[in-house]
């Protein structure tokens, strides 16, 4: 007789399970009322393991614990325009007329921009893009995305997205230590693989079928037809996924990287040479994945913890 108490295998919140368009991941934004950026972005450096007092109430409260940690490097992201909408409709961009920067994105040339009607304004992003030449990897490609941010308005958060273009944005300009964010990354891709890993059905018994490493059955005769929700081979992994309320440690300037670097450097990466975030626990994706950190959409309380040990040794 066949198990039917038996939980289905696979689960189908993640559908399709298919390779990620980009690296870029893209990012739902949430209302936020305080008048910031709500995001950022950076590279995976590897993981770590902390030491830290923890504040929580858990029933750990107040005791020294250790915790995997994973070291993200955010060097300074340059803000190079703003993206007007009219519900979810471009309605214009007032971009950067620094013709460096301009050189920097391969701009083409353009006609006077339109003015936008500000009237009609329903949201208000930051265009921004990382600058991976300052890292030691030296990953050429640059990437931009925009960037969302909050305030009581629209007229107020348009006014601070034109005091910000053509500067410099920082990660502890958007973060402070103790907060929660959201990751978005693309995963580590594994390439075509069978059900038994994909989805982590049983094997089949040696004498059953000839065969162990598939499915059992591919549905039923009416309808006669493979149902999608089928265990089968196919794409495992390069999915883009978002992990919620993940804690923000530590944020640290470049000045201190010689307390996170270990003296042969990280795996992978090397060593780390900008501003660089402690998160709490792990991160999708494989060393120098582009990984974006996004202000808790499901907000949660926190205290900067302090960091009594931070492990250096080689990995």
């Amino acid at each position: 007789m066949v198990d039917i108490n038996k939980p289905r295998k696979g689960s189908m919140g993640f559908r399709p399970r298919k390779r990620a368009t980009s690296q870029n991941a893209r990012v739902r934004w949430q209302p936020v009322k305080d008048k910031r950026v709500t995001g950022f972005a950076g590279y995976k450096v590897g993981m770590t393991h902390v030491a830290y007092t923890d504040l929580s109430e858990s029933p750990t409260k107040n005791q020294e614990i250790v915790s995997g940690a994973t070291v993200v490097e955010v060097p300074p992201m340059i803000v190079y325009g703003v993206r007007c909408y009219d519900s979810m409709r471009s309605i214009g961009d007032i971009l950067v007329q620094d013709e460096k920067i301009q050189k920097t994105l391969n701009f083409r040339k353009k006609k006077e921009q339109k003015p936008v009607n500000e009237a009609a304004v329903t949201d208000v992003r930051l265009l921004a893009f990382c600058q991976p030449s300052k890292t030691r990897f030296g990953k050429k490609h640059i990437e931009s995305m925009e960037i969302g941010l909050g305030g009581k308005d629209q007229k107020e958060k348009l006014e601070l997205a034109k005091s910000m273009i053509g500067k410099e944005l920082r990660a502890k300009d958007v973060f402070k230590a103790g907060e929660y964010v959201d990751i978005i990354a693309i995963t580590t891709g594994k390439g075509w693989q069978g059900p038994v890993k994909r989805f982590g059905i049983s094997r089949q018994r040696r004498k059953a079928t000839g065969k162990q490493r598939h499915v059992g059955t591919l549905g039923q005769w009416h309808p006669n037809y493979v149902l999608y929700t089928v265990p089968q081979a196919g794409q495992m992994g390069y999915h883009s996924r978002t992990e919620l309320n993940k804690q923000v440690l530590a944020i640290r300037d470049a000045e201190s990287v010689k307390d996170i670097n270990p003296n042969s450097g990280f795996p992978d990466y090397g060593f780390v040479m900008n501003d660089y975030i402690i998160v709490k626990g792990s991160v999708p994706g494989p060393s120098k994945r582009l990984v974006k950190l996004r202000l808790a959409q499901r907000e949660k309380p926190g205290k900067e913890p302090q960091l009594s040990y931070i492990s250096v040794e080689p990995r």
